[in-house]
């Protein structure tokens, strides 16, 4: 499957990132064309990577053997069923959604009774080659077809399966969506070590490095528990000991978990709304 024609119908950053992606890990850019409703994001994809674009979904989406769903879930069904009025049978094609809230279930439905769907759910640093992205395919999609959807997704970040489509919906509060906690973490660690007397430069660069560092540290030492390298800077009585007192007291787990749950009963709602 090394010389599929890729289709991206929508041209947004997700779709960019993926692109830019494959490129970087040698795909011919020949072989991915995107469309999207705005020209200028076009000229820009075309411009960057020298792949085909186009104002018309049909256009790039009838020789495609991969289309990849890069619109946003309340434009799906509207754009599925222009598309489908066109093509009416998609054959052997594999379908790869990038859409929150519609389900394998709903895009059948919308692709005339085609099952071979997988369901991704990125995250935003996909952007920059760091992403790590849930994956869910549809029974009807082969092993091979696994293969190359993560072939796709392993040029931006890491990649996980999981068996159940339900568990996208965890994977969103996980990953999906967890960017936005630890950029607002950073953002209060920022604040407060600002409103104690150091300036904007000190205070970004000591709370992302830390934060960077810490990353790190858990990647590189993946068979010890969190829990233990927690353990390994925070002396019983002493400063880090007080700090993680106070969480504690503030029941921060529990705050996390309600908002993870928040995250996966939104998801569930959306699943209903397209």
């Amino acid at each position: 499957m090394n010389n599929l024609k890729i289709a991206f119908i929508g041209g947004g950053n997700m779709a960019r990132s993926l692109i830019s992606g494959l490129i970087k890990a040698g795909y011919d850019s020949n072989l991915i064309s995107v469309s999207n409703r705005s020209e200028g994001k076009l000229i820009a994809l075309n411009k960057d990577f020298g792949i085909k674009t186009s104002l018309d979904n049909y256009e790039i989406a009838k020789d495609a053997d991969v289309i990849v769903l890069a619109v946003k879930p309340q434009f799906m069904a509207e754009m599925l069923n222009q598309l489908t009025a066109k093509i009416n049978n998609y054959g052997n094609r594999l379908i790869i959604s990038l859409a929150a809230g519609v389900t394998v279930e709903r895009l059948t439905s919308l692709l005339n009774g085609h099952k071979k769907i997988v369901r991704l759910m990125p995250n935003t640093p996909a952007l920059i080659g760091y992403g790590v992205t849930g994956t869910f395919a549809a029974p009807d999609v082969n092993a091979e077809e696994k293969e190359f959807t993560n072939r796709i997704l392993t040029a931006v970040g890491k990649v996980v399966w999981v068996e159940k489509e339900s568990d996208i919906n965890t994977v969103t509060a996980a990953s999906g969506s967890s960017p936005a906690y630890f950029f607002l973490f950073m953002q209060y660690l920022i604040e407060h070590t600002k409103e104690m007397g150091l300036s904007e430069e000190q205070a970004r660069t000591l709370v992302v490095e830390t934060a960077l560092g810490a990353a790190q540290m858990a990647i590189k030492n993946a068979d010890v528990s969190l829990e233990t390298l927690r353990a390994q800077v925070t002396s019983k009585g002493g400063t880090t000991f007080a700090a993680i007192s106070k969480f504690e007291e503030l029941n921060l787990k529990d705050s996390v978990s309600a908002a993870m749950d928040a995250c996966v009963a939104r998801a569930e709602e959306m699943q209903k709304l397209f």
